[in-house]
C-alpha cells in the first residue's frame, strides 16, 4: 500500500504526528510515496498514492468554537477523486467538530473517507500508534 501524508503544521506538533504514522504505517510494509505541506502539496505523491492522509491542527478559543486550521488549504488541495482519505488532527483541549469539517472538505475533493482520529499533542505516541491500527483495520475491511 502507497501513503500521501499532507500537513498543516504550526509548532510542529502535526508534523511529528505525520512522521510518526508515516513509521508505523512503513513498518507494515507501506511505502510513504510523501509528506509535503497542505498549501504546497507533492502533487506526484499523491498522484502515485492508494491513500491520502490529512491532517493539520485545532485551533479555537479554549473549548468552544474549535476548527481545522487547514480547513482552507484542504479545499484548495487538487481533486482526490479514486483516492481513499483518512483524516487526523491534534489537539490540546478538545477537538470538537474538527474532524466532521476535515470529512466533509476531503469528501468534497472527490475523495472516499475511510476514517479519521483526533489525536492530543501530549499522547502522540500512543495517538499516533492507535491511528495506524485503525488505519490498516478500515482498509482490510473495506
Amino acid at each position: 500500500m502507497k501513503a500521501a501524508l499532507l500537513v498543516e503544521s504550526l509548532t510542529g506538533n502535526t508534523w511529528r504526528a505525520a512522521e510518526m504514522i508515516a513509521g508505523n504505517v512503513q513498518q507494515e510494509g507501506w511505502q510513504i510515496t510523501g509528506l509535503s505541506p497542505m498549501r504546497r502539496p507533492d502533487h506526484a505523491s499523491i498522484q502515485s498514492a492508494d491513500v491520502v492522509l490529512i491532517g493539520t491542527w485545532v485551533h479555537g478559543a479554549f473549548i468552544i468554537g474549535q476548527a481545522p486550521w487547514g480547513i482552507g488549504a484542504i479545499t484548495a488541495l487538487p481533486s482526490l477523486a479514486g483516492k481513499k482519505a483518512v483524516t487526523f488532527c491534534t489537539f490540546a483541549l478538545n477537538p470538537g467538530r474538527t474532524l466532521g469539517a476535515m470529512d466533509k472538505a476531503v469528501t468534497g475533493l472527490g475523495a472516499d473517507v475511510i476514517g479519521g482520529m483526533a489525536l492530543h499533542r501530549s499522547k502522540l505516541a500512543g495517538h499516533t500508534e492507535e491511528f495506524a491500527a485503525r488505519l490498516l483495520g478500515a482498509l482490510a475491511s473495506a
